[in-house]
Formats: C-alpha cells, structure tokens, sequence
C-alpha cells in the first residue's frame, strides 16, 4: 500500500494547510485517497474530509491498539488508495509518558515521513534541522521535505544550497501567503463546517502546490510506503445498540469515525439528527449518542430547541441508552453557563451545572476502568481536552475510575443516572 506522513518539527509549521493543498491537488490527478489525521484531534479530520472528498479516520498511537492502527490502515487503503496522514504536535512529540507520537506511527505503519519546516526565521541552519531529524529513530523515514513560509527567491536558493549539501531530498518550496492561514479558536482551528470561504481556501492552497511541489517526486515516496496488511476484523468497541442515533450538526461535531465504523461493522445502524435544527433523535433508536463539539457557543439555541428536548425525554421513556461526551455531557446537564455569565436550560438528565465563564484547561490522555453498570465493561483509553469547569454536581453514580498518561490516579469521572450516562472524556478504543 502506498502512502507518506505530513508532520514537522514542531506544533504551527503549517503542515495542515500543506496536507490540505496536497490532498486537494492529489485529487485533481485522479488519486485515490485514504486521508487520516495522527493523534486524538476530532477537528482536522473534517478539513481533510473537505479537501479530499474521503472520510478521514484518526490514527492514534498512544490510545489505539496497534491492531486497531492496522485494521484501518488496511481498510483505508482498498483498492490501491494512497494513505495520506497528517501528523500531531511534532513528529516525535509524544504523550505524557513520552510515547505515542507521529513518529512510532510513521514507523509502525511503514510510511514515509515528509517534514513540513517554517523556514520564515532561519537560512543555512535548516539543513542541521533536517539531518537531525532524519537521523533521530533509525525506524523512521524522513524521505524529503517542504520548505514552507520562504520569504523570497533569494531565501530559496540558501535554503535549497544547504540543503543540497546535507544530501537533504526538497520536495517543494512554498512561499510565505497570508491568504491561507485558517482562523482557530479555544479547541484549535474554527471547525470545517464554519468556515464561509473554505472551498476557496483549499483551492488555493492546492494550486499553489501544484505550482510549487515536485509532484512526480512526491508520487515516488509514497511508493515506497510499506504498510502491512492486517485483518480488518479484529474486536473493536461493541455499539451500544443496534440502532444508534447520533447528533451531528456545529454544536456536536466531535464524534471519531472510527467508532462510526467499527459499529458499523457490528451491524449496527447509525442515523444522525440535528439538535441545531431542533431535530429529536430517531423515534425507535436504541442508543443515542451526544458527541462533543461546541454547545457553549449556542446554548441559547440548544435551550430553545423543544422538538430535540421532546425527543431525547421520548428516548428515555422507552428505555433507549442515552450517552453523552464532552460538550455533550455539558448539554445533559441541567444548566450551561456561557462566556458571559448567562445560565441557560439543558436537558435536565444528569445532576450537572458546567461553565464556560469560569475557563479552566483540562488536556490529556486518559485510561478507564467503567464502573459497574456502564454499557461498556472493558478498560477503555481516551483523551480529555475543554475549557469547562463543573459549577455543581448532584447525586448520581461515577462512570469511570481515571489514571492520567503516567498511570497516576485522577479523580473518580462522569455521572450516570439510571440509562443516562456522561463525562468529559471521549473515548477512543478499548484496552486488550
């Protein structure tokens, strides 16, 4: 299977909008794509998504079992597709315990890295960044690289000297462009399906590869790729229900397509409502699922929304599971307080006031042991990140006993009252 890795030294290099300019510009040459994204981010995927036209599964080193990585990859790549995974953080920035990061999956994988260096502050010296990062894990492959952010053709040609000299393979040269930086906000990059102008966007970031990336070069590396084939029928995280409704709109975004998938491979099936659009959940699903996403930036809506509030009571009466994660435990709750310091209604299911006007980061990997009672019964890994604080918490049963990256025991997670369930934590895969 053929494929290659877009990482960098280091977290702001530019490499999403590359990867986005590549994969477009791949897809105008006719390419079959298997896009991916490394690491537990739930918003990239949907850009990579948009600028390829595939669905893009997350590929995370540190909480899937190395099956799970293989399964997918081996999925993905079907008929001759060509994998192409955006790296996280740095290429060899890891979890906590130092493990986990793009590089083991590069290497795992057996995909060519090709390393996206912002040269806007440096010349000569870009040759010793390269070597060194070529020569620092003797199973990872940095086969080229891309100069990005290049200030002038004066730039190129000191950076392309010394980087001739360290025998450092350039892949393509891409000039400083203010017109393709994307807007972020607290929980990274404002999401896909916000950005007005993001078709345009990712045009021009793809024409501006084709002008200046060596694409014969590119195809080459990828080919060297050697992906191992693994069976794609390996236990995964059972559904929750046969049939599963699941909130999908700006509010609740944040659900992993790779869960999607392995329910999906269970038999499972999946419909997706839009609380947004004050959607309840379908009327004889077993399962609903609240994602993560964005709910404090509409709580108003959310609040005002009686046909979804309606819809989820029905659920409960007939006895449906009701699951939330993240923003989606927040939307639970019985109060949402906004940035401003406005208390608006949720849905009352779980003892639970939350604030984003008190902000407090919580970010990191989590490894889970449910509680009796929890609809999964295995150990689970999962990643943390928000801003929400809990204002008060009533009487309702944990959901998880918590360890962090390093094994040290966090405080007991989540609430769960009779078949309502919810933390802030979204799940990856299960532990074996």
């Amino acid at each position: 299977m053929s494929g290659f890795m877009i990482a960098a030294p280091q977290s702001g290099s530019g490499k999403t909008t590359v990867t986005l300019g590549l994969l477009r510009a791949l897809k105008r040459r006719g390419v079959a794509l298997a896009p991916g994204k490394a690491g537990p981010d739930y918003i990239d995927p949907a850009f990579h998504a948009a600028a390829s036209g595939e669905t893009c599964l997350n590929y995370d080193p540190w909480a899937m079992r190395e099956d799970l990585l293989l399964a997918n990859a081996s999925l993905q790549s079907q008929g001759g597709r060509m994998l192409v995974i955006e790296a996280m953080m740095g290429l060899f920035d890891g979890a906590a315990d130092g493990s986990g990061s793009a590089g083991d999956l590069a290497g795992l994988l057996g995909l060519p890295v090709v390393l996206v260096i912002d040269c806007a502050s440096m010349s000569q010296s870009v040759a010793a960044l390269a070597q060194g990062f070529s020569n620092f894990h003797p199973d990872v492959l940095v086969a080229g690289v891309i100069l990005n952010r290049v200030a002038s053709a004066r730039h190129e040609g000191m950076l392309r000297q010394a980087l001739e000299q360290a025998r450092v393979n350039v892949i393509g040269v891409i000039p400083r462009d203010a017109r393709l930086e994307l807007p972020h906000r607290h929980l990274g990059l404002v999401q896909a399906g916000e950005h007005p102008e993001l078709s345009r966007l990712i045009d021009d970031a793809a024409d501006l590869m084709e002008a200046r990336i060596d694409f014969a070069k590119l195809e080459r590396l990828a080919k060297r790729g050697s992906v191992k084939v693994a069976p794609a029928n390996i236990p995964r995280l059972p559904p929750p229900a046969q049939k599963i409704s699941v909130a999908r709109d700006e509010a609740f975004a944040f659900m992993y397509e790779h869960m999607l998938l392995g329910w999906k491979r269970r038999g499972a099936e999946i419909s997706f409502f839009s609380p947004l659009a004050d959607e309840g959940p379908e009327d004889t699903c077993g399962a609903v699922v609240l994602p993560g996403g964005y709910p404090e930036l509409h709580a108003g809506r959310i609040a005002a929304a009686d046909g979804f509030r309606a819809g989820v009571a029905a659920a409960l009466e007939r006895g449906a599971l009701v699951y939330g994660e993240c923003g989606g435990f927040m939307v639970l709750g019985e109060g949402l307080i906004d940035a401003d310091g406005a208390r608006h209604e949720m849905l009352g299911a779980l003892p639970l006031v939350t604030s984003f006007a008190e902000r407090k980061r919580h970010l990191g990997y989590r490894r889970l042991t449910p509680k009796p009672g929890f609809f999964w019964d295995m150990e689970l890994s999962a990643h943390e990140f928000h801003y929400a604080s809990i204002v008060s918490e009533g009487d309702a049963d944990r959901v998880f006993e918590a360890r962090d990256a390093l094994g040290s025991t966090l405080q007991p997670a989540g609430l769960q009252r009779g078949r309502v369930a919810g933390s802030f934590l979204h799940i990856i895969d299960r532990i074996d």
